[in-house]
């Protein structure tokens, strides 16, 4: 009996040790566990810091963990991480190993997210060895697992590795494509990082495709973010781009100036984070890693022969310290270089910008000699065109030739828009625009202009609609006339596009700020539409919706560029919503500020006014080349009850004047022999007093000084509107009668 009890208690003991034994087992698995996530977040202190020794040596112990205790998770995952270091310290084909023996585990159990992770990383690696295909299709396949995994946070730095390839391969509008996607995702999950990197490549691509401003505008706030945050990297690669873009733009000081900043920061990059490194810094990392890999075997000799000879460990510690003074000197010598290599380029790339600005003031410059010669060459027959126009028309012309004549005066004042539309683009792109703000009424401003064009409505069947905000004030103090100009333009170009439809102009006050206003104004039409893929052009210059648009309403495709330019010079902006088929919308917004009272200003007549003076003794001189523009010219002052005499040339002129004494001069500029310019200037030698008018198609302001210097007293510009002529005219003879004495 007692060896029955023996056999039970002996059981009994053997039991208990079993289950505390499988108790003590479980426990350990989840200390083992818990020394894995330790030993891998030791591991990512590590690759942060630049220490990859270190951090490798612990992903290698949480590997070995990982596989004591069959965690095939954790040893895929490892895997990765090993795999992402080795690529780091450009070990590429460790790396693959690494990465097939994470992507054979991570399928195995069916780990897809990890295994996505995997795929960008194999990705990564063989865009850097330039395979850019395969790099495409393991980005496409990461992508592709974290989207059926649920993992959109992820995605972004795919889409940005997908991006980059795409620009590296010059498919610029793939590249445009995953961009925008990855700043969308990136926001999203609020990736600062991702998010930077993505706006100063999309300013690459952006540049690439031709919008040079926008570009500027996505490198800019992708800038913006680096700085904020702290990516110095990004910070560096958006100084680059800007100054390429800024190049192209021929913006040369700007190009240069980020191009410095961009110099500065790669010297400076070298003695900042380690995180933040470049390919120089990362080269002298490597060598640490490498040589810290040469001391860990070193330790293992000294410890297996810790009975050696004091010489041989003193030839090993002489070994590794000429290893470590050879990698200082290498990593010294390549600083020196790489600062020696970004000095030269800059200095080239500074002489080559002073050379490129060179050619730029040189080609503006011809630009302006160009436009002003071919300005007169078509300006002077117009006035031959439009001023015998309009002497056939006041003739009483036959019935049957009036049709003819009304043709002819349309298209000679179409060439004259055309010109003028011409150079007002030159003025806005030479920044010589200026400004002048008067006090006016806006609510009667834009009265007059749609009551102007409302006749030009009617004929295309068109109703106008005019709805000005109840309780915005009337009175304002801005640039009246370039608002007109504006409104003309926008309303214009519904009319000319809409048949049997509405047109509606509205005016309202989006904020204000004491007497201060920013005012939208918006004109709705129900006409033809624009397509969405023509919307981004439709300010440019020359640019309408098609050929066939062109053909069949006509116009010169500067309207919507002007209004661009001088809403910009008014400190607004402008956009427009468009369906194609249903209509267009254009808004634009500016500042104007409230004024109290009201000045009313009274035209004046000034053709009743010459009839009312005493023109008897008049006489007038003109000096003019063409013979039909003497012609136009005579005729025109005759109409007016004044006499003239013509001379053909600048030195018959000067002995005309020395000879009489006239009261007004017309003087032409380009004319055989001495220039207007040079007979006004030896005129002004014996007679100060005189009116000499500059009767010129020369309008550009760059020209004005030298009418100035010259001693003109007033411009006349050919083709000239008689109210203009007039005026000038009467303003001079009305104070010559003033200052002649009476009989």
């Amino acid at each position: 009996m007692s060896q029955i009890k023996y056999y039970i208690l002996a059981f009994l003991i053997t039991l208990s040790m079993f289950v505390s034994a499988q108790e003590d087992s479980e426990e350990d698995i989840d200390i083992l566990k818990m020394r894995i996530e330790n030993l891998v977040t030791q591991s990512n202190f590590d690759n942060e810091r630049g220490d990859y020794f270190n951090a490798k040596d612990n992903l290698e112990k949480a590997l070995t963990i990982a596989q004591k205790i069959s965690d095939r998770k954790s040893e895929g995952e490892i895997y990765t991480k090993i795999a992402k270091l080795q690529f780091t310290v450009n070990e590429h084909e460790n790396a693959l190993v690494s990465l097939t023996k994470a992507a054979e585990i991570q399928r195995e159990i069916n780990d897809y997210g990890n295994l996505a992770m995997t795929y960008n990383i194999r990705g990564a690696l063989h865009a850097s060895k330039k395979e850019y295909q395969t790099a495409l299709d393991y980005f496409n396949s990461a992508k592709t697992k974290f989207e059926e995994e649920d993992l959109e946070r992820f995605i972004p730095e795919v889409t940005l590795n997908e991006a980059k390839v795409n620009l590296a391969i010059k498919d610029y509008k793939t590249a445009k494509s995953l961009l925008e996607r990855t700043i969308v995702l990136a926001k999203k999950y609020d990736q600062n990082n991702i998010l930077s990197n993505a706006l100063i490549y999309s300013g690459k691509t952006i540049d690439k495709l031709g919008n040079n401003k926008l570009a500027i505008s996505m490198t800019q706030e992708g800038l913006e973010i680096a700085d904020a945050n702290g990516f110095i990297e990004n910070t560096n690669e958006a100084y680059l781009t800007l100054s390429n873009i800024y190049e192209n733009e021929a913006d040369y000081k700007l190009a240069h100036d980020y191009l410095a900043k961009h110099v500065r920061l790669s010297d400076s990059i070298l003695n900042i984070k380690r995180e933040n490194l470049t390919p120089e810094k990362r080269v002298q990392y490597i060598d640490a890693y490498n040589a810290a890999d040469y001391e860990k075997l070193k330790t293992i000799i000294e410890e297996q022969e810790s009975e050696s000879s004091l010489a041989k460990i003193t030839t090993i510690l002489s070994i590794a310290l000429i290893t470590i003074l050879s990698l200082l000197t290498l990593a010294l010598y390549k600083n020196n270089n790489i600062r020696l290599k970004s000095n030269n380029m800059l200095h080239e790339k500074n002489d080559d910008l002073i050379e490129a600005m060179r050619k730029a003031e040189q080609a503006s410059k011809t630009k302006a000699n160009f436009l002003s010669t071919v300005t007169h060459e078509l300006r002077t027959p117009l006035y031959a065109v439009t001023g015998l126009t309009n002497m056939l028309l006041d003739e009483d012309p036959k019935e049957h030739q009036i049709p003819h004549l009304k043709s002819l005066k349309f298209s000679g004042d179409y060439l004259l828009t055309f010109i003028n539309d011409i150079l007002q683009i030159n003025k806005i792109e030479a920044n010589k625009v200026e400004l002048d703000p008067v006090q006016f009424n806006l609510k009667m401003k834009v009265e007059n202009v749609v009551s102007a064009l409302n006749n030009s409505a009617l004929d295309n069947n068109v109703i106008m609609h005019y709805e000005y905000q109840k309780d915005l004030p009337h009175t304002f103090i801005g640039d009246n006339l370039k608002i007109s100009q504006i409104l003309i333009n926008l309303i214009g170009n519904s009319i000319k596009f809409t048949k049997d439809g509405d047109i509606w102009v509205r005016v309202y006050s989006i904020s204000q700020n004491g007497d201060d206003h920013i005012l939208r104004f918006e004109i709705e039409d129900n006409g033809i539409g624009i397509s969405k893929e023509k919307q981004d052009n439709m300010f440019e210059s020359f640019s309408q919706g098609s050929i066939q648009i062109n053909r069949k309403y006509g116009g010169t495709g500067l309207g919507l560029s002007i209004v661009k330019g001088l809403i910009e010079i008014l400190k607004g902006k402008i956009y427009l919503k468009s369906e194609l088929g249903k209509g267009t919308t254009f808004f634009f917004e500016i500042p104007l500020t409230y004024a109290p009272e009201e000045v009313k200003i009274i035209k004046e007549d000034y053709s009743k006014n010459i009839s009312k003076l005493d023109i008897s003794n008049i006489k007038i001189l003109i000096v003019e080349d063409n013979k039909i523009n003497q012609m136009i010219t005579k005729k025109i002052l005759n109409k007016m009850g004044l006499e003239c005499e013509i001379v053909d040339n600048g030195e018959a002129a000067v002995e005309k004047v020395r000879e009489n004494n006239y009261d007004v001069v017309l003087m032409d500029i380009h004319m055989p022999g001495i220039s207007g310019l040079e007979a006004t200037k030896i005129i002004r030698t014996f007679d100060k007093e005189l009116t000499i008018f500059a009767l010129t198609a020369v309008t550009l302001e760059d020209k004005m000084h030298e009418f100035d210097e010259a001693g003109f007293d007033d411009i006349i510009s050919k083709p000239f509107k008689q109210e203009d002529f007039e005026k000038k005219l009467y303003e001079v003879l009305s104070e010559n009668e003033k200052t002649t004495p009476s009989v």
